[in-house]
């Protein structure tokens, strides 16, 4: 049976790190809000439509047969052992989750960029704030998580540019949206990164050339970025790297 993967349609957004893990296993998945009647049939397992005690709170989702599993980190935590994207060993696979649940935060504070006061409000709206908070995220976030990782990577006692064990993992797949996505919302500070970050940069460009996601990355599942999803380029928000 193939996973149902739930996720908002027309923006790669939290769901991505989802499919890429899917994309690279080669997984028999359905993307749900994109085939007809989609939307509706997720909303419906939100609201508890579908006589489903376990309602997610909010998309992303996956169903695998009976079960629903909510919330990137939770999903990718679920799927590494079935997919063979996460070393077998329970100290590596909790250590991997944590990684992922860090990127998690990542996550959240560059949606906050653009979105610093509320997300009921346009951007439009909070453009002042959202230039202040994107100053701070350049200046001292991004370092903070991006430096963090890269001694991470570096620190694998394997030494062969994975974040954790000797071989591809989620959470490099993860590693490299990010750097994607920091790419498209601020390309101007991101232009030291691979000096900056060196082996996540690596680590960037292995995932970029891996067969099944170089192949994703060229087809029409592969979404653009656009001003709709996490990572958004607003040009007055960028600036000159440090």
């Amino acid at each position: 049976m193939a996973y149902e993967l739930y996720y908002w349609d027309g923006i790669q957004g939290r769901g991505e790190f989802v499919r890429l893990a899917l994309e690279e296993a080669r997984a028999d998945y359905i993307d749900v809000a994109r085939s007809g009647h989609g939307m509706q049939k997720m909303l419906d397992y939100m609201r508890g439509r579908h006589g489903h005690d376990h309602m997610p709170f909010a998309p992303p989702f996956l169903r695998d047969g009976d079960i629903v599993v909510s919330h990137v980190a939770n999903i990718l935590h679920y799927l590494g052992p079935k997919l063979d994207l996460v070393p077998r060993d329970e100290k590596s696979r909790v250590f991997a989750h944590g990684l992922q649940l860090t990127i998690t935060d990542f996550v959240a504070e560059a949606h906050d960029t653009h979105h610093p006061i509320s997300t009921d409000d346009y951007y439009e709206d909070q453009k002042d704030e959202a230039k202040a908070r994107s100053k701070t995220f350049l200046k001292h976030r991004v370092p903070k998580f991006m430096g963090y990782f890269n001694r991470i990577i570096e620190a694998n006692p394997k030494r062969i540019g994975h974040a954790v064990g000797d071989s591809l993992s989620y959470v490099d797949l993860s590693l490299f949206q990010l750097a994607e996505g920091l790419a498209y919302a601020f390309p101007r500070a991101m232009g030291n990164f691979e000096k900056d970050y060196p082996q996540v940069a690596k680590v960037r460009d292995m995932v970029r050339q891996r067969p099944n996601i170089e192949a994703y990355l060229t087809s029409k599942r592969r979404l653009a970025f656009n001003e709709s999803g996490i990572f958004r380029h607003y040009p007055e928000l960028d600036q000159d790297p440090a």
